[in-house]
């Protein structure tokens, strides 16, 4: 799963707080990493609630904080005891007026480091691992006992899906008018780099009815453009109605019948999952969006066989020349790492080559960074700092080179836009254009946030849109 770069509070930083009464028990939630994470934050509160817990925006007024980590990015634990140090001074400031605090780690560094952050962080009252988090009120509750941290990074046998309450508010798993809904879990691919396997199990998908009653849940509270989450989304293979596994592209085509959901979008793929089928959705189903992030990591054969990618620099270029043919004016997405261990200078001009023939309209790169217990970890070709430093700047510089002139080249094009929030200035409103780019209008009606509207793009920048509103009866709902 491609690793966002945000940190959100709450929910998702831009989500209302309830209004509730100023006796009942809050909850605050900070969320680290990728899109999963945001929403397993929002199902969080959504267990908490029928406890009586409702969202706060302040931990300082919470009475449970929960940490929802991510282990992707270096350094990432360190990160999290830097937080749980300022959270033992608000424990401590709680407790000198009489208050209790009960502190959660929830995600994948808990599941990581459960018994090591017990004993590390004795401020912690509960650690709880990606597939448990449905334990919650349980959980807490038995951390009031007082004692150690209560540790739960087990793979539970039930479906936490199963488990999890009817969200009390919707709008809870949404940015306005945009959602994230998760349809599967876990990975079986075992990249040598990568710890997704050990924290977040093996792959599991939910079944079909389950999406399509979220999904109809999402619209009805003003959802428009739903992004569907997964490890390995596209080797999705939850049951349909008769008990047979579904594609990822059935699904998005059951997904595209329902009323109000004008957008669908999907990520994080894997190139060996990428079939025929979901590629001839992306032909015939109109409500996907042309935007396609499809992870390769690096264009050296050598190196995608000691990442144990499972596929070729040249598969994956066939993947995506059947995927342009299928849908000429489609955008690519990608992941890359750079300094794997072992990787020669040639490795590296092989990844840039790559770059060059697919020309993408947007990627997230990373230095290699060890992940204890996989078995990159433990080679003995771990390349200099310094060089891998180096090397990011050549890759992300041929990067944002690709992904301005994308941009640039959206000028004189008109784009339907889903508006999503506002602007910085007085008027300004910002929304979202197929390919995932900021787009900005000034003098905007307010009546735009929510909806869809025609845009005349009039100027593309490093990383957004500029452009003016068509007409107002553009407008659609």
């Amino acid at each position: 799963m491609s690793e966002t770069d945000f940190t959100a509070t709450g929910l998702a930083s831009n989500s209302p707080v309830s209004s509730r009464p100023v006796s009942q028990k809050k909850i605050f939630v900070k969320t680290y990493g990728c899109q999963m994470n945001v929403y397993d934050s929002a199902r969080m509160i959504d267990v908490m609630a029928p406890e009586g817990y409702a969202e706060t925006s302040s931990p300082e007024d919470a009475d449970i904080v929960l940490l929802n980590t991510c282990h992707i990015r270096e350094r990432a634990a360190e990160k999290v005891y830097s937080e749980l140090g300022r959270l033992r001074e608000l424990k401590a400031e709680k407790a000198a007026r009489g208050e209790s605090l009960v502190v959660g780690v929830a995600g994948c560094v808990a599941q990581a480091e459960g018994e090591e952050m017990r004993r590390r962080a004795p401020v912690v009252d509960v650690i709880v691992g990606p597939q448990s988090y449905h334990h919650l009120p349980q959980l807490v509750a038995r951390s009031r006992n007082g004692g150690p941290a209560v540790v739960e990074t087990e793979f539970p046998l039930e479906d936490k899906f199963e488990s999890l309450p009817a969200p009390e508010r919707r709008k809870t798993l949404s940015r306005g008018p945009t959602a994230f809904l998760t349809i599967q879990e876990g990975c079986d691919k075992f990249c040598t780099f990568c710890v997704v396997p050990y924290t977040r199990g093996s792959e599991f998908s939910r079944p079909v009815s389950r999406i399509l009653d979220e999904a109809r849940s999402l619209a009805e509270a003003g959802v428009r453009e739903i992004t569907l989450l997964g490890q390995n989304v596209n080797a999705y293979h939850g049951a349909d109605a008769a008990g047979r596994p579904a594609t990822l592209g059935a699904l998005v085509r059951a997904l595209a019948g329902i009323d109000g959901i004008e957008r669908l979008r999907y990520t994080t793929s894997h190139p060996r999952d990428m079939n025929e089928e979901l590629i001839s959705a992306h032909a015939e189903v109109g409500k996907l969006m042309p935007y396609l992030h499809l992870p390769v990591q690096s264009g050296s054969d050598r190196i995608l066989d000691l990442m144990n990618r499972q596929h070729t620099a040249e598969t994956y270029l066939g993947i995506i020349a059947r995927i342009r043919a299928a849908r000429p004016d489609i955008a690519l997405s990608s992941d890359f790492i750079v300094g794997f261990p072992g990787e020669t200078e040639a490795d590296f001009e092989a990844t840039l080559d790559l770059i060059r023939e697919v020309k993408f309209a947007q990627a997230y790169s990373f230095k290699y960074s060890p992940r204890p217990g996989t078995p990159a970890a433990t080679r003995d070709e771990q390349l200099p700092e310094e060089v891998k430093t180096e090397r990011l700047r050549r890759l992300q510089a041929l990067l944002s080179e690709q992904s301005e002139a994308f941009n640039r080249a959206c000028a004189g094009k008109r784009m339907p836009v889903l508006f999503d929030r506002k602007g910085r200035a007085e008027g300004q409103l910002v929304g979202r254009s197929p390919y995932l780019q900021p787009v900005h209008i000034d003098d905007a009606p307010a009546e735009l946030l929510g909806r869809i509207a025609s845009v005349d793009i009039e100027e593309g920048y490093a990383n957004s849109l500029r452009g003016r509103l068509v007409e107002t009866e553009a407008v659609h709902a």
